[in-house]
């Protein structure tokens, strides 16, 4: 359920443009902060805070990668697959990332911590292949690597820190904040 301080910020937020309606892709990202994925509710909201029909909403919704259509996991792993990483073997990566998760792109792990994705571009060619976990970036992802990630990840969700001493398998990563 979308609650009625999600729904007025979404209101504002088409305030602040000329035409309303380009408050849609800002207005899904608040609707799906608030129930983790783009759902009918969410689609209805943002449609009667900015004017447009559900089948507006949705058709932008369903054409961008970034707003789920169901709930993702806890770590949603989107690899690119553009010119640049696909020069540097992002095929072999995913394929390594399904075989590691038993999961296809697009697919979530049945005990719902990995989502697998692929995205076009993620804007970091001088360092592919290059993947997003979350909101952080890893560049230079090697096979190898990729296989130390997972242990990683899987050990932070099981609530367990990487061992004193270990060396992080993260050696090029930046956020999308510069820290």
């Amino acid at each position: 359920m979308i609650s009625e301080q999600a729904k007025q910020r979404m209101r504002d937020l088409a305030a602040r443009y000329p035409v309303a309606r380009s408050a849609v892709m800002p207005s899904l990202y608040i609707a799906q902060q608030e129930e983790g994925y783009i759902t009918h509710d969410g689609l209805r909201a943002v449609a009667e805070a900015i004017g447009l029909t559900v089948d507006d909403v949705e058709s932008v919704a369903t054409f961008y990668t970034m707003y789920y259509q169901q709930q993702p996991g806890k770590k949603v792993i989107k690899v690119c697959t553009s010119i640049s990483c696909y020069l540097r073997n992002c095929d072999a990566l995913v394929t390594r990332l399904e075989e590691r998760l038993g999961i296809k792109r697009g697919e979530t792990t049945a005990d719902g911590n990995f989502t697998l994705m692929t995205a076009e571009c993620l804007a970091s060619c001088g360092t592919a292949p290059v993947l997003q976990v979350n909101d952080e970036f890893v560049e230079n992802v090697t096979l190898e690597m990729s296989d130390a990630l997972i242990d990683e990840w899987e050990r932070e969700l099981r609530g367990q820190e990487p061992g004193r001493g270990q060396a992080s398998p993260l050696p090029y990563t930046a956020s999308p904040t510069g820290s």
